[in-house]
């Protein structure tokens, strides 16, 4: 079975070069382009996800879209996959940071968070 991480990896680039975005012949400015679009795209699905939940709490009619929640949160997942890739990360790259952050996150927990450390995360 191949690795599910990788087999998105290959299918958003996949996408993406169908519609005309090759995040691998980026320059610098292209990529900073780039990852502004995605995280635009990215604030609109939030927006989506938000009016998929009964957010306005002095409205009665609202009810809670558990399926187009899960929808939407396909969608900001492809746009963040986008990301990592114009950013030149691979799915080992991705994984591997988030082990780092996972344990400062935890580390975060486990000290109590009392006082922010701008350094704690330059290491991933």
């Amino acid at each position: 079975m191949p690795d599910r991480l990788d087999e998105i990896f290959a299918m958003q680039e996949s996408l993406n070069r169908r519609i005309g975005v090759d995040t691998r012949a980026m320059t610098d400015d292209e990529r900073a382009e780039w990852v502004l679009n995605y995280c635009r795209a990215m604030s609109q699905e939030i927006a989506e996800l938000t009016d998929s939940v009964p957010w306005k709490w002095w409205a009665k009619y609202q009810q809670f879209d558990q399926q187009n929640c899960r929808v939407e949160v396909i969608d900001l997942f492809h746009f963040l996959i986008s990301i990592a890739q114009v950013l030149g990360m691979t799915p080992d790259d991705l994984y591997a940071a988030y082990l780092k952050k996972n344990a400062v996150n935890v580390a975060r927990q486990e000290s109590g968070y009392a006082e922010k450390d701008e350094g704690d995360s330059r290491h991933i």
